[in-house]
């Protein structure tokens, strides 16, 4: 497969389509709280679902880790200080004091417009800050669907033991009347996995909504990098072995795009290999691109 070299994919002013490949070998992708924080599946198909907001939580780790210490790249939506909070910031910085209920909308704007410069997740995901201290809503240029495994998956809820009791109570040795002596020696728990899943999700950017927010070609940049990247931020036990598999970028020559967006992502195919029953890696499936005869005015970039 050959593919342009071009630095269009860093270019904030067009607009850009992009397919994410990952999988996940013996771990929990992303597990659902509704179901015992088992992994997400689709019921009807069996296939692996990861939601848009866990893609963006590692994005925002990402951004936070390498960036984080800069004020251009605070990020907004993280645990450790109240969203209002982060507001307030904003209308001390301005000058403005806050009515809550009834604010200018000019006061609104300039808070909104301070929090994009700030906040690396609002300039590209966008945010609702109208609680308490209004600061408005932005439409983030970046958008992501769920991310679905390409083939069915087997969710397993394994049994684990511990050694170490919780309880010093527990540990006591009680001998009953027939001699049987009784006491914890370990703790049972649960550990839910997949033991493998390639899954795929779809994102867009939309070069109207980062003209609003400030989004520059270092925002997309260090975006591209994080979807790449970030697997490695987020080892956990409960993750198991996670990594990106590809990342193909489509973009265009305007702010509107040349061609509607689902003519260029169904140019990534993805297939498991002939006689594989159970995929169990990477290997056991063909990835390939259609890079002939782009419509005019688009460019791949394939960046993993």
């Amino acid at each position: 497969m050959t593919t342009t070299t071009t630095a269009r994919h860093l270019d904030p002013n067009v607009r850009h389509d992009f397919v994410l490949l990952f999988d996940v070998t013996d771990g929990n992708p992303n597990g659902d709280p509704d179901a015992g924080n088992l992994p997400r599946i689709d019921p009807e198909t069996m296939q692996g679902l990861v939601t848009d907001v866990a893609i963006k939580r590692k994005v925002r780790d990402w951004v936070d880790a390498v960036r984080g210490d800069e004020g251009r790249f605070k990020i907004y939506v993280q645990s450790g200080e109240a969203l209002n909070s982060k507001h307030q910031r904003a209308y001390d910085d301005l000058g403005i004091e806050s009515t809550r209920t009834k604010q200018a909308a000019d006061d609104v704007m300039r808070a909104r417009d301070w929090m994009c410069a700030n906040f690396y997740d609002i300039r590209m995901f966008g945010a609702v800050m109208t609680t308490n201290v209004n600061c408005g809503q932005v439409r983030g240029p970046v958008q992501l669907t769920f991310a679905r495994s390409v083939d069915p998956i087997v969710p397993l809820d394994l049994s684990i033991t511990r050694v170490a009791v919780t309880r010093p109570e527990d540990m006591e040795v009680v001998v009953s009347e027939t001699g049987e002596a009784s006491g914890k020696q370990s703790e049972m728990g649960r550990k839910a996995i997949v033991p493998y899943g390639l899954f795929r999700a779809h994102g867009f950017y939309s070069a109207h909504f980062a003209k609003q927010t400030g989004v520059d070609s270092d925002d997309l940049a260090l975006f591209w990098d994080a979807l790449v990247r970030m697997w490695d931020l987020d080892r956990s036990s409960s993750r198991g072995y996670t990594a990106c598999r590809g990342l193909f970028v489509f973009s265009h020559s305007n702010s509107l795009g040349d061609a509607p967006a689902h003519t260029l992502l169904e140019r990534v195919s993805v297939s498991r290999r002939d006689g594989v029953a159970a995929p169990r890696s990477v290997s056991d499936y063909t990835i390939e691109v259609d890079d002939t005869a782009l419509p005019p005015g688009v460019t791949l970039n394939r960046l993993a």
